[in-house]
């Protein structure tokens, strides 16, 4: 019982790691541009072969053109001592050499900590962007291998990866592979000024928007996301297109096959260890087992094959997950069959179509490949996925918590100008969210509780017409009071003769409103 138990942790332990250290088999599909403008011996037409951090806010459609300064360090210590590296500086008046001036690049070594924590203390420095230097060549790069007479070398290439920390990193960063960042250094450490662009090209945008969404059906953060999206996903029908993805873990990679075939980490995989999932109450013996998740994964994938993928909309995919968080979601039911069940039905799919699809994409028994699960494997390595979950809009990853009106306002956001659908303008910003999603207008004005522009203009009218009244009110009242003290004072006086001979009384002038002047 021991024996196994320990055979267990190692693999569990094998299956993390193995995530931990995911790299990117083929070129990813950067939106970014590296290239050395200073010294011209360095400029490369086609730019620099380069790979983005998953971290940090890009300026799209934007550059950073700056001078490089080399720390000559990992940068793992917060305390960053900015009055080292390359090039070297003149000294100020305490005889220590001048910090680096900003606006600056920072190249920095790997090693020795996270990407995250690097380009933090490169932040904190006063860095504008950050140029990590891969310290390890390719095992694809024979001359790098050969020139540095390294032993070891790495087979994939990195993925700068968030550690889950990065929310505060607000600088972009590249990794530059060693062939390239070591003849860098060498300009840098031989005192040449060196200046390098960052650039990142705008997504092309159009009139229909691609969303993704990459998760797992064990996942807590998305749930309510999942719960609650469909009406905004049908809200914007043709306008935007949905493809939901499930993250699972390449076993092969992750040693969890043996050499013979055995599935090394038992009910963490399916398929002799092909496809795993981590275990999502941390028990091995008891409750969901990672083999469940990777078989929920796949039916969820076949649902948007036959209910999703024509559409882009799918609403019996929404149906059914909202149903199976309410039914089967909890370690008795995860894994029942009668409980998906349930679930086709109230979600109205045809439940023999998805267990075909299963069945005949792969299966999940033996060692036999599955088609779904291996382009799924495959899309996540080439998409640089390693947190989740992770929404993607115009492939640029959402920053930001993964909730229902982040995600619609970064679709609205993806549209070329003039084309985004009236649900955009009138919901985005909306106070009152989900009643303009569900009646298509915005109730209440927009604006975090103002008015609308029809309300505003009302109640400009009806003051204007309260304060109208008032005066005129007033003007007759004070025009009263008036006549009134003007025939208290002429009651004082004698009778008065006019030009014609008339004798009059003087309360005459008062009653006739003084039209008349007293004295001609």
């Amino acid at each position: 019982k021991t024996t196994m138990t320990l055979i267990k942790c190692i693999s569990l332990t094998a299956l993390l790691s193995g995530a931990g250290t995911a790299r990117a088999d083929s070129t990813d599909n950067v939106s970014s541009r590296l290239q050395v403008h200073v010294p011209q011996s360095l400029f490369r037409p086609e730019g620099y072969d380069h790979r983005e951090a998953l971290f940090g806010v890009p300026p799209y459609g934007g550059a950073i053109a700056q001078s490089v300064y080399y720390a000559d360090s990992d940068l793992c210590d917060p305390t960053v001592d900015t009055r080292k590296g390359y090039p070297i500086r003149s000294k100020d008046s305490t005889g220590k050499m001048e910090p680096w001036p900003s606006p600056l690049i920072l190249m920095v070594d790997r090693g020795g900590c996270s990407f995250v924590q690097k380009v933090r203390n490169a932040q904190k420095a006063g860095a504008a962007g950050a140029i990590i230097a891969d310290n390890t060549c390719l095992c694809s790069d024979k001359d790098c291998v050969s020139a540095n007479g390294q032993a070891v070398c790495q087979p994939a290439e990195p993925i700068m990866a968030d550690d889950g920390s990065g929310g505060d990193i607000s600088i972009p960063s590249f990794l530059m592979f060693k062939v390239d960042a070591d003849q860098v250094k060498a300009e840098l450490k031989a005192n040449q000024m060196v200046q390098i662009e960052m650039q990142w090209a705008l997504p092309s945008p159009d009139d229909r928007v691609e969303y993704d969404l990459w998760t797992t059906p064990s996942d807590p953060v998305s749930k309510d996301f999942q719960k609650n999206f469909k009406a905004v996903a049908q809200a914007l029908g043709s306008h935007a297109y949905f493809t939901p993805h499930m993250y699972v873990y390449d076993g092969i990679k992750s040693n969890c096959q043996g050499f013979d075939g055995e599935n090394m980490c038992f009910n963490l995989c399916t398929n002799n260890g092909r496809y795993c999932a981590t275990d999502p109450d941390n028990d091995l013996d008891h409750g969901i087992s990672g083999a469940d998740v990777v078989k929920e994964s796949l039916r969820r994938i076949c649902i948007w094959k036959h209910y999703g993928e024509t559409d882009g909309v799918g609403s019996e995919w929404w149906d059914y997950v909202a149903q199976f968080l309410e039914r089967c979601d909890n370690p008795d039911f995860f894994a029942n069959d009668d409980c998906a069940n349930d679930c086709y039905k109230h979600a109205k799919i045809m439940a023999d179509v998805i267990e075909r699809c299963m069945k005949d994409s792969g299966g999940l028994e033996k060692d036999t490949p599955n088609t779904f699960l291996d382009l799924e494997m495959q899309a996540q390595v080439s998409r640089g996925v390693v947190i989740l979950p992770t929404a993607f809009v115009n492939t640029i990853a959402l920053r930001g918590g993964l909730t229902t009106a982040t995600v619609f306002t970064g679709i609205c956001n993806g549209y070329l100008d003039g084309t985004e659908p009236k649900i955009c303008t009138e919901c985005q910003g909306c106070p009152d969210f989900d009643g303009c999603i569900s009646s298509g207008k915005c109730h209440g004005g927009k604006g975090g509780g103002g008015v609308s522009k029809n309300a505003f203009m009302g109640s400009i009218l009806l003051l204007s017409c309260v304060f109208g009244a008032v005066a005129f009110w007033h003007y007759r009242k004070t025009r009263e009071e008036m006549r009134e003290q003007v025939r208290g004072i002429l009651a004082e006086y004698m009778p008065l003769e006019g030009d014609d001979g008339h004798v009059g009384s003087p309360m005459d002038f008062a009653r006739r409103g003084g039209t008349e002047g007293l004295m001609s």
